[in-house]
This record gives C-alpha cells, sequence and structure tokens, in this order.
C-alpha cells in the first residue's frame, strides 16, 4: 500500500453449500438477504449477512459476487465433468481504496477446492471467471487477486 492510499472500507464474504443449502456470510451477520446463484439451475438458497448495523455497497457487491460465482462454478465443473467436493467455498474481499482524491474498488478471492489437484482447481477458477457476469463485468475495472486453496 502506497503512503498516499486507504482502505476505506472491506467487504468480506464466504461462500459454501451443502446439498440443501447455500449461504454466503460476511464477518458479523447483521443482515440475511435471500439470494440464488443465477443460472444455475438449482433451487439452492444462498444467505448473505452483512457485517454492520447497515451493509456497506462493498459488503452488498461482495455477497452478490460471491453467489453468482458459485453458480460460475458448478458451470464450469460441470463443462469439465468434474464433481464439486461438498466443503467447497468461495471467499471474497472487495475493499473501498482512496488514493489522493481518487477512489476505487478491489477484490481479493480464494477458491477452496480441498481434495482436489492443484492444477485442476485452478482451471476451474480461472474458467468461472469467465463464465460470471460480475467477473465480466469488472475485468479491467477492478484488480482481482485470485488464490486457490486445496
Amino acid at each position: 500500500m502506497s503512503k498516499t492510499e486507504a482502505i476505506l472500507f472491506i467487504g468480506k464474504t464466504h461462500t459454501a453449500a451443502s446439498p440443501r443449502t447455500g449461504e454466503a456470510r460476511a464477518a458479523h451477520g447483521r443482515l440475511d438477504i435471500k439470494t440464488s446463484a443465477s443460472g444455475s439451475g438449482t433451487s439452492q438458497e444462498q444467505v448473505f449477512a452483512a457485517a454492520l448495523p447497515h451493509p456497506t455497497a462493498e459488503q452488498l457487491f461482495a455477497g452478490a459476487w460471491s453467489a453468482c460465482y458459485y453458480g460460475a462454478i458448478g458451470v464450469a465443473a460441470q463443462e469439465m465433468q468434474l464433481k464439486l467436493p461438498s466443503d467447497l467455498a468461495i471467499e471474497i474481499e472487495v475493499d473501498m481504496v482512496q488514493t489522493g482524491n481518487d477512489y476505487f474498488l478491489r477484490a481479493r478471492f480464494n477458491v477452496i477446492v480441498p481434495g482436489e489437484a492443484r492444477e485442476v482447481a485452478e482451471a476451474l477458477a480461472h474458467r468461472a471467471h469467465e463464465i460470471c457476469p460480475y467477473s465480466k463485468g469488472t475485468k479491467g475495472n477492478i484488480d482481482v487477486e485470485a488464490k486457490v486453496t486445496v
């Protein structure tokens, strides 16, 4: 971080699913919004819980992006003929950053695919970014760091 850069807000989520339910949670659990992974073809609901008494835009954005990306992981897995582990999880942090008079967003992804080979998990995460409308819409506009944990 440069001397003139300040992180103003961080929206954090952890998205996971079981065969019957899914949830995206932010740090403090003050808000529940029912969402679903768009186009996932499942009736699985995901829950987003935001961190403050009134959620920041960064928390809402991270929650919506994580729900969409989770659905894209499912599509990518189908394309790759992979069975996803039941403890698959996506962690996203979206920062609101100020540098001088400029404001911008940046994001960090941690895609957790236990039991999968690293190369396969990385290919899955990359393909999901190519599929996810949020990832497509932010490409080139938001710096995104991606990490895969197996």
